[in-house]
């Protein structure tokens, strides 16, 4: 029997080294608690700086949406390439194109306190909802993102200030070529984004549709190319 504790504590203790590199945090800024995970690189150094991305789920951006995202399309190529990823849960306040953007700015300088952030500045990505999130975000406080991605997402209410604002970072959209109606607006915005001179790149995923299975897994290094080539800048 002792054997068998043994060998059953080892399990524990190996299943929480392995999965010791994501955490789970919660703050408070403008009276809204934030949840939220950090995935940290393999051997982290607090004293090192690295590469980072904020991440919004799709849907209602509840904290399973966040484990979903980080499983699929994050954490892999995370740990590879050696970026922090910090994915949001939506708060009370709703999702992060509406109430729940109350949180920033206040929550991107309270990671760059806690965490050195390569040229203080992060990439921001989302799925759906999420990628109307990054785009939201992004147009509200440029000066913190390198880049943009929504696998779909694109700027809602695109006033010319809004749209002004995106103008220094690398936009990436991709969408599904079955996914006709975010297809369309996609195609549309990223048309006159171009006509303005802006550096964005448009994607139509072959024999997808909402939910893109191509940017999963090891399809998610397309993604981190992107991160990895914004830094130094846009790719043509």
């Amino acid at each position: 029997m002792k054997i068998l504790w043994i060998f059953v504590a080892g399990i524990v203790l190996a299943s929480q080294s392995l999965f010791a590199d994501t955490f789970l945090k919660h703050d408070d800024f403008a009276g809204v608690t934030l949840y939220y995970k950090v995935v940290v690189p393999k051997d982290y150094d607090p004293a090192k700086e690295y590469p980072a991305v904020i991440a919004f789920p799709g849907g209602a951006q509840t904290m399973p949406m966040v484990d979903g995202i980080i499983a699929r399309n994050l954490k892999l190529e995370a740990e590879k390439r050696g970026y922090i990823v910090v994915v949001c849960s939506a708060p009370a306040a709703g999702l992060f194109y509406e109430g729940g953007a109350v949180v920033f700015p206040a929550f991107l300088e309270k990671l760059l306190t806690d965490y050195k952030i390569r040229g203080r500045k992060f990439h921001i990505a989302g799925i759906s909802n999420g990628g109307l999130s990054s785009f939201h975000i992004a147009a509200l406080y440029p000066k913190y993102f390198w880049s943009v991605t929504g696998f779909p997402g694109y700027l809602l209410n695109a006033t010319a200030e809004r749209v002004s604002a995106l103008r220094d970072m690398c936009l990436e959209m991709y969408v599904g070529e079955m996914d006709r109606g975010w297809l369309d607006t996609m195609q549309a915005q990223a048309a006159t984004f171009r006509a303005q001179g802006m550096k964005v790149r448009f994607t139509i995923e072959k024999a997808q549709g909402h939910v893109m299975t191509t940017l999963e897994g090891a399809g998610a290094g397309r993604l981190f190319d992107n991160f990895d080539q914004a830094a130094k800048g846009c790719a043509k």
